[in-house]
């Protein structure tokens, strides 16, 4: 069994050895500028053209990370990059979920307590005692309810948290309301902390719009986890001069690095982060991808983590 793997940032070693550890019988290796050797299986990120495109024994396709909209852009600016017929796999966990609820936790406290406004009065050498939030008054609203969203949905309500999620079609979790697509302003109203944990598909691109932004409660807060384009940036540096937004806290931007002339750097009601609130773990990815590639191998079809070209997810 031949195992191409390429992640134009990750420790290669690293990944080979942990792979070979559960597939000791095969032949795993790295993409090298010009290479023809066909594989039957890829693990990838971010691959150009040359890498996939001679790939014609295929069995699948792995994508190192929760959302596949970054290579399914590529197909469309690139036809050809992703052989026909082979099925692509996005990873279901690795070890993001937990870190994602960390993630929103800390940035849902920093807005509940109004720790970013004592920060701001420290930068002034300002002593004031600000009134406290309440869990009743401070209703989230987390926009997707994929894997990632429930559990972060799960979580805040466990703390006490009004929680409110929305997805395409309705869930039923405990402790959380659900809406469905055609509910979105119902959902949107009194809404006080929006998170977007939404896929990025053409449905959603520019989601986080001057509309969208009018319907949430007056001063509201916007964390946004899923992916910059979801983000209208002049509607939110507006809503968020005008006060209808106080703050917002982004891990994802349209362009990456963040340029360093974008107004969101000079911007100081909103935080901004690297693309770091749930990074894939190795460890917890290769189990998952090694037990779908030996399902595969035994003739089976495999429909966890499988993605319908369709809708993008």
């Amino acid at each position: 069994m031949d195992i191409l793997f390429y992640h134009p940032s990750a420790d290669s070693n690293d990944w080979i050895a942990r792979i070979m550890a559960q597939l000791p019988n095969a032949n795993v290796y790295t993409y090298h500028q010009g290479a023809t050797q066909t594989a039957d299986y890829a693990l990838v990120w971010d691959p150009t053209r040359e890498i996939l495109s001679h790939q014609d024994n295929l069995k699948g396709i792995f994508i190192l990370g929760a959302g596949v909209d970054k290579i399914l852009n590529q197909q469309k600016r690139m036809p050809g990059l992703l052989p026909q017929n082979v099925p692509l796999y996005r990873l279901e966990d690795a070890g993001m979920a937990l870190q994602m609820q960390e993630y929103a936790i800390a940035s849902v406290m920093r807005y509940f307590r109004r720790l970013d406004e004592y920060y701001q009065q420290q930068q002034h050498k300002q002593w004031h005692v600000l009134s406290a939030h309440s869990y009743e008054e401070f209703v989230i609203g987390v926009m997707g309810l994929g894997v990632l969203g429930e559990q972060v949905a799960t979580r805040l309500a466990a703390l006490g948290f009004k929680v409110k999620g929305w997805s395409r079609s309705k869930k039923s979790i405990d402790h959380v309301d659900c809406y469905s697509q055609n509910q979105h302003d119902e959902f949107i109203s009194g809404t006080k902390l929006l998170i977007n944990l939404l896929p990025c598909t053409p449905q959603t691109q520019g989601i986080l719009n001057k509309s969208l932004f009018t319907k949430l409660e007056d001063g509201a807060y916007l964390i946004n986890l899923a992916r910059g384009n979801h983000v209208v940036e002049e509607d939110l540096l507006n809503a968020i001069a005008n006060k209808k937004i106080k703050a917002a806290t982004l891990d994802v931007f349209a362009t990456e690095p963040l340029p360093s002339e974008h107004p969101f750097w000079c911007t100081p009601e909103i935080t901004i982060t690297p693309h770091i609130s749930a990074l894939t773990q190795a460890d917890k990815a290769i189990p998952q991808i090694v037990e779908k590639i030996l399902r595969i191998e035994k003739g089976e079809k495999v429909a966890e983590g499988l993605i319908d070209l369709e809708k993008g997810y």
